[in-house]
């Protein structure tokens, strides 16, 4: 495998992972169930079509457009790769170290308003087009998606740029995969709940959060040799990466 395909399936594997770890859709899988555990089947499939779709339209809007914002704003691109590490592994902190479910276990139940204004039954899809009106804050955005996401997505953007249009195309195969991973997860949202328990819960959030606290230094590492002039020993910076 030639290094430039090498470096793209590390760009991808890192997308993914860094993204799955924090959208942490398993972790978010107790929260989903609780606050639609009166939808109907169909209802709760809806919404999860229109959280995934949200996800991947979303994340694609800062993934072509923040390297733009911050040309704006006169941010470096390491220095907001520094940034976004640091808000990464506080985030990653709190998932390894504290209740993390603990603030939404009093989430409202989104099941209001079953009937039209003609007091007829509302569909499986409608009755997901009026949760999800609800559910957009704050479970799509910020929990699911929040600002480490987004940072994540403009960092990975800049690093996709340097293999051009194939690296972009990685890149939005990597935030396509990311939503997939949630579709397929809240759509076994039961299965999960049963297999897991609440105590299999907090240990996935807890793993997930040591992963995210791993990444966000490395991220923090990269940039800070890029800035020094590899005054950071190579290795170390930029790890498996064969040179």
């Amino acid at each position: 495998m030639s290094g430039g395909s090498l470096g793209l399936v590390e760009l991808y594997v890192n997308f993914f992972i860094t993204l799955f770890a924090l959208l942490d859709p398993i972790g978010n899988v107790p929260i989903f169930a609780a606050a639609t555990r009166t939808q109907s089947e169909s209802a709760r499939r809806w919404l999860v079509v229109y959280i995934s779709a949200f996800a991947a339209l979303f994340l694609s809007f800062f993934f072509f457009t923040g390297l733009a914002l911050l040309q704006f704003f006169g941010i470096s691109m390491d220095a907001f790769r520094i940034a976004g590490g640091i808000l990464l592994f506080l985030l990653g902190l709190d998932m390894t170290r504290g209740d993390f479910l603990a603030m939404f276990e009093e989430t409202e139940s989104l099941t209001e308003d079953t009937v039209d204004a003609h007091g007829a039954p509302i569909r499986g899809r409608d009755r997901a087009k009026k949760t999800f009106e609800k559910f957009v804050v704050p479970f799509a955005i910020p929990l699911l998606i929040g600002p480490g996401a987004i940072s994540t997505v403009i960092i990975q953007a800049g690093e996709a740029q340097k293999y051009g249009i194939t690296g972009m195309a990685v890149g939005l195969g990597a935030i396509a995969t990311t939503s997939l991973a949630v579709l397929l997860t809240f759509l076994f949202t039961g299965h999960i709940s049963k297999m897991l328990g609440r105590v299999g819960m907090v240990v996935v959030i807890r793993v997930l959060g040591l992963i995210l606290c791993a990444l966000s230094v490395q991220i923090i590492i990269s940039a800070i040799s890029t800035v020094t002039h590899d005054i950071i020993v190579p290795a170390a910076a930029h790890p498996y990466s064969g040179s």
